[in-house]
């Protein structure tokens, strides 16, 4: 196949995600060096569901961050829209509730849920603000979304070595272990043109989202952004 362009068409995205579904998850952890784990983590406590609540987990991908979110006893719902990812993610987690969505036009009522939350989908969204209008859309008054992100790291020397050696090297590494390592070339480009923590703020409230903020994670290579709906 050929990597998905910066136009971001939705067609040749999804195309690239089922592609690397097969060993998606395995390459992460190793990409990351096991620091998905972490932000993964982070994430679930920053969403802090309560047992009962209604919780979307949009571009959940094989649903390995809808587990941990589902163990607090929330009602969660997977939602990709890439049909291979949700092919693997129903083989793995059979326990999980997996719907395909596109982000762009969520197949849910508006107020359907208590919080969203999207990890490393974002960037890939053709039109973010949008999305995050709809995810705006279908959250209860007053209830939060969590965006967890790749970002811009703070340290200026550690921004450096990261933008010039990790994201050049990415693709490399990602040949010894992904199903389609020319789709981490498109990876490693989403990364770069992407907003930093205050850019990402400003499209947030621009959404109509309320009361955000941000916490870096591993000196601001990952970003984890909080916002509330209005009441």
């Amino acid at each position: 196949m050929s990597r998905a362009g910066l136009d971001k068409d939705p067609r040749d995205v999804a195309r690239m995600f089922d592609d690397v579904a097969a060993k998606y998850d395995l390459t992460n952890t190793v990409l990351t060096g096991g620091l998905d784990r972490w932000w993964r983590h982070l994430t679930v406590r920053r969403v802090d569901a309560r047992p009962g609540e209604r919780v979307l987990d949009l571009a959940a991908g094989t649903g390995v961050s809808s587990v941990p979110l589902a163990a607090t006893g929330a009602q969660v719902v997977a939602c990709d829209f890439s049909e291979g990812m949700l092919r693997a993610g129903k083989a793995d987690r059979p326990e999980l509730d997996f719907v395909a969505g596109d982000g762009m036009r969520l197949p849910f009522g508006d107020a359907s849920f208590d919080a969203v939350t999207i990890s490393f989908g974002l960037r890939n969204f053709p039109d973010p603000i949008g999305g995050l209008r709809e995810m705006l859309r279908v959250t209860r008054p007053g209830g939060r979304v969590v965006v967890t992100e790749f970002s811009t790291p703070t340290w200026r020397p550690f921004e450096l070595v990261y933008s010039r050696g990790a994201l050049t090297v990415l693709p490399q590494v990602a040949k010894a272990v992904s199903s389609d390592p020319e789709s981490y070339v498109y990876l490693a480009e989403s990364i770069r043109s992407w907003p930093d923590q205050h850019g990402l703020a400003v499209r947030m409230a621009e959404a109509g989202w309320t009361d955000i903020s941000w916490r870096n994670l591993t000196g601001g290579i990952v970003a984890l952004h909080h916002a509330v709906k209005g009441s």
